[in-house]
């Protein structure tokens, strides 16, 4: 896969313990410019990218057959990954846990594609189940890019505090539940 600009080739590839720290630092970064106004300033000025590292070591460190983490390199630059656990939840299905693209790629397929792949890994690891995504209330861009790949809006819930530490939250943000309940039509 091609992109215009200052890309060359795209290498998808299942993420490994040695990518924790790229990781954590697009999340972190994606978190500091779309969250800010759920999450604590401090917090995203602060420690965020510690406190994903050690979300992300955790989870990469330890083979789940049951989480599944794609990660895309450009160069040798890792500049999106999306992240699933099957069978999360026993009425919505599989969770989209992470999906986070480089800024600088935003509107160019690359997040397209990593849903696209997480709905493959979703038909193949836990066939006839749905698959669903939390997005914070105040990210409309990013509602409106899984309504036009056809997801639908649920319910709405009070965000969690990153790490259970309730002053990491900017008052009460809400977040909603976006599901797609036969993600093999993401797929296709």
């Amino acid at each position: 896969m091609r992109f215009g600009g200052s890309l060359t080739r795209l290498q998808f590839r299942v993420a490994c313990a040695d990518d924790a720290a790229a990781v954590a630092a697009l999340h972190a970064d994606s978190w500091r410019r779309h969250y800010r106004g759920a999450y604590s300033d401090a917090f995203l000025d602060g420690d965020v990218e510690s406190d994903r590292l050690a979300v992300w070591t955790t989870r990469l460190g330890v083979a789940d057959p049951f989480r599944h983490t794609v990660v895309v390199h450009d160069d040798g630059t890792l500049v999106g990954f999306v992240h699933v656990m099957l069978d999360d939840d026993p009425c919505w299905g599989s969770l989209i846990d992470n999906l986070h693209v480089s800024h600088s790629l935003r509107r160019r397929g690359l997040g397209t594609r990593l849903m696209k792949l997480a709905a493959a890994e979703v038909a193949d690891k836990a066939p006839g189940g749905g698959m669903y995504l939390w997005v914070l209330e105040q990210n409309t861009d990013a509602q409106a890019f899984y309504r036009a790949l056809g997801g639908v809006e649920v319910e709405s819930a009070l965000v969690g505090a990153p790490g259970g530490v309730p002053a990491r939250l900017a008052g009460v943000p809400a977040k909603l539940r976006m599901a797609w309940p036969a993600p093999v039509r993401l797929r296709a």
